[in-house]
Protein backbone atom coordinates (compact mmCIF):
# COMPACT_ATOMS: atom_id res chain seq x y z
CA UNK A 1 0.00 0.00 0.00
CA UNK A 2 0.79 3.49 -1.34
CA UNK A 3 1.65 5.67 1.93
CA UNK A 4 0.01 9.21 2.45
CA UNK A 5 3.50 10.79 2.14
CA UNK A 6 4.29 9.36 -1.46
CA UNK A 7 1.00 9.92 -3.43
CA UNK A 8 1.33 13.71 -2.63
CA UNK A 9 4.70 13.13 -4.09
CA UNK A 10 3.90 11.69 -7.17
CA UNK A 11 0.40 13.27 -7.73
CA UNK A 12 1.03 16.96 -6.56
CA UNK A 13 3.33 17.81 -9.45
CA UNK A 14 0.66 15.97 -12.37
CA UNK A 15 -2.14 17.80 -10.64
CA UNK A 16 -0.22 21.60 -10.69
CA UNK A 17 1.14 20.76 -14.60
CA UNK A 18 -2.64 20.46 -15.22
CA UNK A 19 -3.73 23.47 -13.55
CA UNK A 20 -1.04 25.40 -15.45
CA UNK A 21 -1.85 24.22 -18.72
CA UNK A 22 -5.65 25.27 -18.38
CA UNK A 23 -4.66 28.32 -17.65
CA UNK A 24 -2.26 29.34 -20.61
CA UNK A 25 -4.82 27.47 -23.14
CA UNK A 26 -7.81 30.37 -21.48
CA UNK A 27 -5.49 32.57 -21.93
CA UNK A 28 -4.67 31.59 -25.63
CA UNK A 29 -8.15 31.53 -26.49
CA UNK A 30 -8.95 35.14 -25.60
CA UNK A 31 -6.03 36.17 -27.40
CA UNK A 32 -7.21 34.46 -30.27
CA UNK A 33 -10.51 36.25 -29.72
CA UNK A 34 -8.97 39.60 -29.46
CA UNK A 35 -7.24 39.30 -32.58
CA UNK A 36 -9.44 40.41 -35.92
CA UNK A 37 -9.12 39.22 -39.14
CA UNK A 38 -7.40 41.57 -41.60
CA UNK A 39 -9.92 42.32 -44.81
CA UNK A 40 -8.58 44.44 -47.85
CA UNK A 41 -11.21 47.16 -47.73
CA UNK A 42 -12.01 49.47 -50.94
CA UNK A 43 -13.36 53.14 -50.49
CA UNK A 44 -15.64 54.08 -53.47
CA UNK A 45 -15.68 57.25 -55.17
CA UNK A 46 -17.64 58.99 -57.80
CA UNK A 47 -16.02 57.82 -61.32
CA UNK A 48 -16.60 59.27 -64.71
CA UNK A 49 -16.48 56.67 -68.20
CA UNK A 50 -17.29 56.04 -71.58
CA UNK A 51 -19.23 52.70 -71.36
CA UNK A 52 -18.69 50.98 -74.84
CA UNK A 53 -22.16 49.29 -76.34
CA UNK A 54 -22.71 47.16 -79.50
CA UNK A 55 -25.74 47.96 -81.92
CA UNK A 56 -26.07 45.39 -84.82
CA UNK A 57 -25.98 47.44 -88.05
CA UNK A 58 -26.34 46.99 -91.90
CA UNK A 59 -23.82 48.05 -94.05
CA UNK A 60 -25.20 49.53 -97.52
CA UNK A 61 -23.08 51.36 -100.48
CA UNK A 62 -23.57 55.33 -100.34
CA UNK A 63 -24.73 55.05 -104.19
CA UNK A 64 -26.83 51.17 -105.20
CA UNK A 65 -28.32 51.40 -108.36
CA UNK A 66 -30.32 49.10 -110.62
CA UNK A 67 -29.39 49.68 -114.03
CA UNK A 68 -32.36 48.53 -115.90
CA UNK A 69 -33.51 48.56 -119.82
CA UNK A 70 -35.72 51.53 -120.69
CA UNK A 71 -36.97 49.89 -123.96
CA UNK A 72 -37.18 46.25 -125.83
CA UNK A 73 -34.55 45.10 -127.68
CA UNK A 74 -32.02 42.34 -128.11
CA UNK A 75 -28.34 42.70 -125.71
CA UNK A 76 -26.01 43.25 -128.97
CA UNK A 77 -23.00 44.32 -126.87
CA UNK A 78 -21.45 44.10 -123.34
CA UNK A 79 -18.81 46.06 -122.88
CA UNK A 80 -18.07 45.34 -119.06
CA UNK A 81 -17.38 42.32 -117.16
CA UNK A 82 -19.05 41.39 -113.21
CA UNK A 83 -16.73 42.87 -110.69
CA UNK A 84 -15.37 45.52 -112.72
CA UNK A 85 -15.03 49.05 -111.94
CA UNK A 86 -16.31 51.53 -114.33
CA UNK A 87 -16.31 55.12 -114.25
CA UNK A 88 -19.25 57.84 -114.87
CA UNK A 89 -20.56 57.75 -118.47
CA UNK A 90 -18.93 54.68 -119.88
CA UNK A 91 -20.64 52.53 -121.88
CA UNK A 92 -21.86 49.23 -120.16
CA UNK A 93 -24.37 47.81 -122.70
CA UNK A 94 -26.01 48.15 -126.19
CA UNK A 95 -29.08 47.03 -127.44
CA UNK A 96 -30.10 46.33 -130.71
CA UNK A 97 -31.27 49.81 -132.36
CA UNK A 98 -32.24 49.28 -135.74
CA UNK A 99 -36.50 49.73 -135.41
CA UNK A 100 -35.59 53.06 -133.66
CA UNK A 101 -32.99 54.31 -135.87
CA UNK A 102 -36.12 53.47 -138.71
CA UNK A 103 -38.01 55.71 -136.19
CA UNK A 104 -35.44 58.28 -136.09
CA UNK A 105 -35.35 58.40 -140.40
CA UNK A 106 -38.68 58.37 -140.43
CA UNK A 107 -39.82 61.35 -137.86
CA UNK A 108 -36.72 63.45 -139.54
CA UNK A 109 -38.42 62.93 -143.08
CA UNK A 110 -41.95 63.80 -141.65
CA UNK A 111 -40.65 67.35 -140.04
CA UNK A 112 -38.51 67.55 -143.61
CA UNK A 113 -42.22 67.50 -145.36
CA UNK A 114 -44.25 69.55 -142.84
CA UNK A 115 -41.54 72.63 -143.13
CA UNK A 116 -42.18 71.87 -146.59
CA UNK A 117 -46.01 72.45 -146.39
CA UNK A 118 -45.53 75.14 -143.94
CA UNK A 119 -43.56 77.62 -146.40
CA UNK A 120 -45.75 76.52 -149.03
CA UNK A 121 -48.97 78.01 -146.75
CA UNK A 122 -46.72 81.10 -145.97
CA UNK A 123 -46.21 81.33 -149.57
CA UNK A 124 -49.83 81.15 -150.46
CA UNK A 125 -50.61 83.87 -147.85
CA UNK A 126 -48.55 85.91 -149.22
CA UNK A 127 -49.71 86.01 -152.59
CA UNK A 128 -53.76 86.09 -151.42
CA UNK A 129 -52.85 89.56 -149.58
CA UNK A 130 -51.50 90.93 -152.73
CA UNK A 131 -54.76 90.01 -154.13
CA UNK A 132 -56.75 91.33 -151.59
CA UNK A 133 -55.23 94.51 -151.58
CA UNK A 134 -55.96 95.25 -155.03
CA UNK A 135 -59.88 93.77 -154.37
CA UNK A 136 -59.13 90.94 -156.68
CA UNK A 137 -60.26 88.30 -153.79
CA UNK A 138 -62.12 88.40 -150.69
CA UNK A 139 -60.93 88.49 -147.17
CA UNK A 140 -62.19 84.93 -147.01
CA UNK A 141 -59.84 83.12 -149.03
CA UNK A 142 -57.08 85.12 -147.09
CA UNK A 143 -58.12 83.93 -143.80
CA UNK A 144 -58.36 80.31 -145.10
CA UNK A 145 -54.89 80.48 -146.24
CA UNK A 146 -54.01 81.71 -142.96
CA UNK A 147 -55.73 79.05 -141.11
CA UNK A 148 -53.69 76.42 -143.24
CA UNK A 149 -50.40 77.64 -142.53
CA UNK A 150 -50.78 77.69 -138.73
CA UNK A 151 -52.17 73.87 -139.07
CA UNK A 152 -48.87 73.52 -141.22
CA UNK A 153 -46.63 75.39 -138.59
CA UNK A 154 -48.13 72.82 -135.86
CA UNK A 155 -47.28 69.97 -137.95
CA UNK A 156 -43.82 70.63 -137.79
CA UNK A 157 -44.14 71.05 -134.01
CA UNK A 158 -45.68 67.70 -133.82
CA UNK A 159 -43.03 66.42 -136.00
CA UNK A 160 -40.15 67.90 -133.56
CA UNK A 161 -41.67 65.97 -130.71
CA UNK A 162 -41.74 62.71 -132.65
CA UNK A 163 -37.99 63.09 -133.84
CA UNK A 164 -37.19 64.04 -130.13
CA UNK A 165 -39.35 60.93 -128.85
CA UNK A 166 -37.40 58.46 -131.21
CA UNK A 167 -34.43 60.18 -130.54
CA UNK A 168 -34.40 59.32 -126.75
CA UNK A 169 -35.74 56.03 -127.55
CA UNK A 170 -32.47 55.18 -129.55
CA UNK A 171 -30.20 56.68 -126.68
CA UNK A 172 -31.99 54.01 -124.69
CA UNK A 173 -30.52 51.13 -126.41
CA UNK A 174 -27.11 52.49 -124.96
CA UNK A 175 -26.47 52.07 -121.29
CA UNK A 176 -24.15 53.79 -119.47
CA UNK A 177 -22.82 53.98 -115.82
CA UNK A 178 -24.54 56.76 -113.73
CA UNK A 179 -21.28 56.76 -111.58
CA UNK A 180 -18.18 55.74 -110.66
CA UNK A 181 -18.68 52.35 -109.26
CA UNK A 182 -18.29 48.23 -109.22
CA UNK A 183 -20.55 45.99 -111.73
CA UNK A 184 -22.25 43.22 -110.41
CA UNK A 185 -23.95 40.11 -111.73
CA UNK A 186 -25.13 40.20 -115.49
CA UNK A 187 -28.05 37.89 -115.65
CA UNK A 188 -28.60 38.78 -119.73
CA UNK A 189 -25.63 37.49 -121.28
CA UNK A 190 -25.38 39.14 -125.37
CA UNK A 191 -28.21 37.62 -127.63
CA UNK A 192 -30.40 38.02 -124.79
CA UNK A 193 -34.29 39.65 -125.79
CA UNK A 194 -34.58 42.21 -122.84
CA UNK A 195 -37.91 44.22 -122.21
CA UNK A 196 -38.71 47.18 -120.67
CA UNK A 197 -37.42 47.27 -117.22
CA UNK A 198 -35.59 44.44 -117.07
CA UNK A 199 -32.80 44.33 -114.76
CA UNK A 200 -29.34 44.59 -116.47
CA UNK A 201 -26.90 44.30 -113.84
CA UNK A 202 -26.01 46.56 -110.08
CA UNK A 203 -23.74 49.35 -109.88
CA UNK A 204 -22.49 49.99 -106.15
CA UNK A 205 -20.28 52.60 -104.97
CA UNK A 206 -18.60 51.70 -102.31
CA UNK A 207 -16.14 54.23 -101.56
CA UNK A 208 -17.68 54.90 -98.29
CA UNK A 209 -20.72 53.05 -96.54
CA UNK A 210 -23.00 53.62 -94.24
CA UNK A 211 -23.66 51.42 -90.82
CA UNK A 212 -28.18 51.59 -90.15
CA UNK A 213 -28.85 50.82 -86.30
CA UNK A 214 -31.41 50.92 -84.41
CA UNK A 215 -31.35 52.39 -81.03
CA UNK A 216 -34.72 52.65 -78.24
CA UNK A 217 -35.79 55.35 -77.07
CA UNK A 218 -34.43 55.95 -73.85
CA UNK A 219 -30.85 55.71 -75.40
CA UNK A 220 -32.39 58.21 -78.21
CA UNK A 221 -33.36 60.53 -75.02
CA UNK A 222 -30.16 60.45 -73.37
CA UNK A 223 -28.26 60.99 -76.53
CA UNK A 224 -30.48 63.91 -77.43
CA UNK A 225 -30.08 65.61 -73.96
CA UNK A 226 -26.26 65.04 -73.79
CA UNK A 227 -26.41 67.13 -77.52
CA UNK A 228 -28.70 69.97 -76.32
CA UNK A 229 -26.25 70.56 -73.11
CA UNK A 230 -23.53 70.60 -75.24
CA UNK A 231 -22.14 67.26 -73.37
CA UNK A 232 -18.83 66.04 -75.12
CA UNK A 233 -20.31 62.87 -76.54
CA UNK A 234 -17.23 60.95 -77.66
CA UNK A 235 -19.63 58.65 -79.71
CA UNK A 236 -19.52 61.57 -82.38
CA UNK A 237 -15.85 60.88 -82.99
CA UNK A 238 -15.39 57.11 -81.79
CA UNK A 239 -17.91 54.81 -83.27
CA UNK A 240 -16.29 51.85 -84.72
CA UNK A 241 -17.43 49.44 -86.37
CA UNK A 242 -16.91 45.90 -85.70
CA UNK A 243 -16.78 43.23 -88.54
CA UNK A 244 -18.68 39.51 -89.12
CA UNK A 245 -14.86 37.96 -87.90
CA UNK A 246 -15.20 39.68 -84.75
CA UNK A 247 -12.23 41.99 -85.64
CA UNK A 248 -12.17 46.25 -85.53
CA UNK A 249 -12.49 47.54 -88.88
CA UNK A 250 -9.11 50.37 -89.23
CA UNK A 251 -11.43 53.37 -89.80
CA UNK A 252 -13.62 55.12 -87.08
CA UNK A 253 -17.00 56.82 -88.53
CA UNK A 254 -18.92 59.80 -88.25
CA UNK A 255 -22.72 59.52 -86.76
CA UNK A 256 -24.96 62.07 -89.20
CA UNK A 257 -28.47 61.57 -89.34
CA UNK A 258 -31.17 59.72 -87.96
CA UNK A 259 -35.05 58.82 -88.92
CA UNK A 260 -37.52 61.19 -88.05
CA UNK A 261 -40.06 58.39 -86.31
CA UNK A 262 -39.99 55.61 -83.88
CA UNK A 263 -40.57 51.91 -85.39
CA UNK A 264 -44.00 50.95 -84.11
CA UNK A 265 -43.28 47.85 -83.80
CA UNK A 266 -39.90 47.98 -81.89
CA UNK A 267 -40.09 51.36 -80.44
CA UNK A 268 -36.83 51.85 -82.33
CA UNK A 269 -35.09 54.77 -84.42
CA UNK A 270 -32.79 54.46 -86.89
CA UNK A 271 -29.12 56.13 -86.94
CA UNK A 272 -27.15 56.40 -89.65
CA UNK A 273 -23.08 56.26 -89.52
CA UNK A 274 -21.21 57.03 -92.46
CA UNK A 275 -17.45 55.18 -92.92
CA UNK A 276 -14.99 55.54 -95.37
CA UNK A 277 -13.31 52.88 -97.01
CA UNK A 278 -10.39 53.44 -99.10
CA UNK A 279 -9.54 49.97 -100.09
CA UNK A 280 -13.21 48.33 -100.14
CA UNK A 281 -12.86 45.77 -97.73
CA UNK A 282 -16.68 46.43 -96.88
CA UNK A 283 -19.43 45.47 -99.06
CA UNK A 284 -23.22 46.40 -99.53
CA UNK A 285 -25.16 44.06 -97.84
CA UNK A 286 -22.47 43.07 -95.26
CA UNK A 287 -23.48 43.13 -91.36
CA UNK A 288 -21.71 43.74 -88.49
CA UNK A 289 -21.81 45.85 -84.91
CA UNK A 290 -21.42 49.72 -84.75
CA UNK A 291 -20.01 50.49 -81.21
CA UNK A 292 -20.57 53.61 -79.48
CA UNK A 293 -19.30 55.17 -76.32
CA UNK A 294 -21.72 56.76 -73.65
CA UNK A 295 -20.46 59.07 -71.56
CA UNK A 296 -21.73 58.09 -67.59
CA UNK A 297 -20.90 60.57 -64.82
CA UNK A 298 -21.30 60.33 -60.97
CA UNK A 299 -21.24 56.30 -61.06
CA UNK A 300 -19.31 53.71 -58.96
CA UNK A 301 -17.53 51.09 -60.45
CA UNK A 302 -17.59 47.74 -57.73
CA UNK A 303 -14.89 44.90 -59.04
CA UNK A 304 -17.18 41.91 -59.90
CA UNK A 305 -15.20 39.46 -57.33
CA UNK A 306 -16.19 41.78 -54.20
CA UNK A 307 -19.93 41.06 -54.90
CA UNK A 308 -22.22 37.63 -54.68
CA UNK A 309 -25.20 36.57 -55.66
CA UNK A 310 -28.46 35.62 -54.42
CA UNK A 311 -31.71 34.90 -55.94
CA UNK A 312 -30.55 37.29 -58.53
CA UNK A 313 -30.09 40.05 -56.07
CA UNK A 314 -26.48 41.14 -56.02
CA UNK A 315 -24.83 42.15 -52.96
CA UNK A 316 -21.52 43.58 -51.45
CA UNK A 317 -20.36 43.39 -48.00
CA UNK A 318 -20.28 47.35 -46.47
CA UNK A 319 -18.39 48.67 -43.49
CA UNK A 320 -19.84 50.62 -40.62
CA UNK A 321 -17.90 53.16 -38.80
CA UNK A 322 -17.18 50.56 -36.43
CA UNK A 323 -15.73 48.38 -38.36
CA UNK A 324 -18.70 45.84 -38.48
CA UNK A 325 -19.07 43.91 -41.87
CA UNK A 326 -22.86 44.76 -42.95
CA UNK A 327 -24.49 43.13 -45.95
CA UNK A 328 -25.78 45.46 -48.46
CA UNK A 329 -27.53 45.24 -51.82
CA UNK A 330 -27.31 47.12 -54.77
CA UNK A 331 -28.68 47.66 -58.73
CA UNK A 332 -26.17 47.14 -61.18
CA UNK A 333 -26.56 49.35 -64.06
CA UNK A 334 -24.15 47.42 -66.21
CA UNK A 335 -21.42 44.86 -67.01
CA UNK A 336 -18.02 47.45 -67.02
CA UNK A 337 -15.27 45.03 -68.26
CA UNK A 338 -14.72 42.85 -64.57
CA UNK A 339 -16.62 45.55 -62.97
CA UNK A 340 -20.36 46.54 -61.98
CA UNK A 341 -21.47 50.43 -62.75
CA UNK A 342 -24.51 51.09 -60.34
CA UNK A 343 -25.38 54.60 -58.51
CA UNK A 344 -26.53 53.07 -55.75
CA UNK A 345 -23.48 53.68 -53.29
CA UNK A 346 -22.29 57.19 -51.88
CA UNK A 347 -18.93 58.80 -51.75
CA UNK A 348 -16.75 57.48 -48.88
CA UNK A 349 -18.57 53.91 -48.50
CA UNK A 350 -16.26 51.23 -47.72
CA UNK A 351 -16.61 47.57 -49.06
CA UNK A 352 -15.28 44.26 -48.74
CA UNK A 353 -12.50 44.30 -51.84
CA UNK A 354 -11.67 40.91 -51.38
CA UNK A 355 -12.35 37.58 -49.20
CA UNK A 356 -15.71 37.85 -48.94
CA UNK A 357 -15.67 34.33 -48.08
CA UNK A 358 -14.12 34.71 -44.70
CA UNK A 359 -17.03 37.31 -43.38
CA UNK A 360 -20.16 37.31 -42.38
CA UNK A 361 -22.81 39.94 -41.50
CA UNK A 362 -22.45 41.53 -38.15
CA UNK A 363 -18.36 40.37 -37.82
CA UNK A 364 -15.38 42.85 -36.93
CA UNK A 365 -12.52 42.81 -38.51
CA UNK A 366 -8.93 45.03 -39.01
CA UNK A 367 -9.53 46.93 -42.12
CA UNK A 368 -6.91 47.03 -44.85
CA UNK A 369 -6.89 50.15 -47.24
CA UNK A 370 -6.98 49.16 -51.10
CA UNK A 371 -5.11 51.78 -53.06
CA UNK A 372 -6.85 52.79 -56.11
CA UNK A 373 -4.31 51.96 -58.85
CA UNK A 374 -4.62 48.74 -57.62
CA UNK A 375 -8.20 48.11 -57.48
CA UNK A 376 -8.99 49.60 -60.91
CA UNK A 377 -7.40 49.03 -64.29
CA UNK A 378 -6.87 51.75 -66.66
CA UNK A 379 -7.88 49.21 -69.17
CA UNK A 380 -11.61 49.54 -68.46
CA UNK A 381 -11.57 53.35 -67.94
CA UNK A 382 -9.88 56.73 -67.65
CA UNK A 383 -9.78 58.50 -64.41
Amino acid sequence: MISKRLFHRLWMPLMISVVLYSCSAGNSRDKYKNQLIEIPILELQPRSVDVAKNYICDIQAVQFVEVRAKVEGFVDKIFIDEGEYVKKGQNLFQLSAHEFNEMVNTANARLMQSHTEAKAAALEVERLQILVKKNIISTTELELAISKQTVAELAILETESMLKNARTGLSYTTIKAPFDGIIDRIPHKKGSLVSSGDLLTIITDVSEVFAYFRINEREYLQFMRNKIDNVSDTAQHTISLILADGSVYNHTGILETMEADFEKGTGSIAFRVRFPNPDQLLKHGATGKVQMYNPLDNIFLIPQKSTFEVQDFSYVYVLDKQNKVRIRSFKPLQRYGVFYITESFEPGDRIVYEGIQQVKDGMSIAPEAVMEDDAYDSVYFSL
